[in-house]
C-alpha cells in the first residue's frame, strides 16, 4: 500500500507546477497509474446535514441514480488500471449500495493501490468492517459535523450521536485484527461546531490515523447559511493550532488550511491545471469527460482519440490557468 498521504505532502513541497504537470504526462505517457477516481455508485443519502445540498428537497431531486453492478464493471475496466486511488464515496452515502464490497473486491482485483470509502457511517457495523477491510478497503473516512451529541444531531438531520460512539468503538476493536486499516476523519467546521474541537480527542479517542478539518464551504443550496469564516479564523490559534500540535505528537496525519487561506477575498484566481489532469469524477449523473462514455471507450481509448497526452504537455507551458472561482470551494490544505 503506497504512502499516498506522502506523496500528497512531497507535492504540496514542490512549487514549481511545471515540474508537477511533467510528472503527470510522463506518468501518462509510461501507461503508469496516476488519477485519482473519485466514484459516487449511488446518488442517495440517508442523512439530510444542513450543510450539504442533501438538505435541500429541490437539489435531491436532481442528485438522483444509480449503478447496476455490470456499469460498474465497464468502469472498472475503464479507469481502474490507471488508478493512484479510488475513493468510494464523494458527495453522497456509499453504504445504501448493495454491491459496495463487491465494488471494493473489484479495485482490489486492478490492483488500485489505495482504495478509500467516505461514509457517514451510520449503516456499517464490526462484521461489514471486516468484510470491507477483507475485500481490500484501506482507509475508512467519517464525516463528522459535531462532537456532542446536540451538535451531531442538529447538523447531521438523521444521525445518532450513540451509533457514531459505537461505531468508534467497532472501528477500535476491529484495527486490532486488521492494523493495515486507516481511520480518516473529516471534520466539517463552522460557527456553532467550532468550540467543540476542544472535545476531539474525549470522543475520537486514539484510532484516528488522518484527521482533516474543513472550514464550512458553500455548497450550494444547502439549509445552514452561515459560511462566515471570521470566527474561524480569529479562533484559529486557541483551537485548531493546539489540535495541529497534538496530532504532531500522535503521529496523526493532519490536513489544514493555512490561517491566512481562511481570509482568502472570493473572486480570486485560481489555476486548476494540476487538479484537471488528475481529478477523475465518476457518478451517476455523468462520468469524467462530458463526451466520454464508459460503455462503449476507456481511458486509454478516450486519450488516444483526443489526443491527451498533447493537451498534458502544453499544460506544462502553459501560464496559469485564470479560472475565477469562489475560494471558499478551493481551500488549499497543509499536510503535516
Amino acid at each position: 500500500m503506497p504512502d499516498i498521504y506522502g506523496i500528497l505532502r512531497a507535492s504540496s513541497r514542490l512549487k514549481s507546477k511545471r515540474l508537477k504537470l511533467f510528472g503527470v504526462w510522463a506518468m501518462h505517457i509510461l501507461g503508469k497509474r496516476y488519477l485519482g477516481l473519485f466514484l459516487d455508485p449511488v446518488l442517495s443519502c440517508n442523512f439530510r446535514c444542513k450543510m450539504c445540498y442533501f438538505s435541500n428537497e429541490e437539489k435531491r431531486k436532481n442528485y438522483r441514480g444509480i449503478f447496476e453492478y455490470e456499469d460498474i464493471l465497464l468502469i472498472a475496466k475503464a479507469f481502474f488500471h490507471r488508478a493512484l486511488k479510488l475513493q468510494i464515496g464523494c458527495g453522497a452515502e456509499p453504504t445504501l449500495h448493495k454491491d459496495l464490497i463487491r465494488i471494493i473486491a473489484l479495485g482490489k482485483q486492478y490492483r488500485v493501490p489505495y482504495i478509500s470509502l467516505t461514509t457517514n457511517g451510520s449503516l456499517l457495523n464490526r462484521s461489514k468492517l471486516c468484510e470491507a477491510i477483507e475485500a481490500g478497503l484501506d482507509e475508512l473516512t467519517l464525516s463528522v459535523h459535531g462532537f456532542t451529541k446536540e451538535t451531531y444531531e442538529f447538523l447531521m438531520t438523521n444521525g445518532d450521536f450513540e451509533t457514531f460512539k459505537r461505531l468508534l468503538d467497532d472501528i477500535s476493536a476491529v484495527k486490532k485484527q486488521y492494523s493495515s486499516l486507516k481511520l480518516r476523519i473529516n471534520y466539517t467546521i463552522n460557527n456553532k461546531n467550532m468550540s467543540e474541537l476542544t472535545r476531539i480527542w474525549d470522543v475520537l479517542g486514539t484510532s484516528v490515523d488522518i484527521l482533516q478539518l474543513r472550514p464550512i464551504q458553500n455548497l450550494g443550496a444547502s439549509e445552514y447559511e452561515d459560511f462566515d469564516l471570521t470566527g474561524i479564523y480569529n479562533n484559529y490559534d486557541t483551537l485548531i493550532v493546539p489540535i495541529i500540535r497534538e496530532c504532531a505528537e500522535r503521529n496523526i496525519t493532519c490536513l489544514v488550511p493555512e490561517k491566512e487561506n481562511l481570509i482568502a477575498l472570493k473572486g480570486s484566481f485560481n489555476d486548476d491545471r494540476l487538479e484537471q489532469s488528475t481529478y477523475c469524477y465518476i457518478s451517476p449523473r455523468g462520468c469524467w469527460q462530458d463526451d466520454f462514455n464508459y460503455r462503449t471507450e476507456t481511458f486509454d481509448s478516450y486519450a488516444k482519440r483526443k489526443h491527451y497526452a498533447r493537451k498534458l504537455w502544453r499544460n506544462i507551458f502553459r501560464n496559469r490557468v485564470q479560472r475565477k472561482v469562489n475560494v471558499s470551494r478551493k481551500l488549499n490544505y497543509n499536510i503535516k
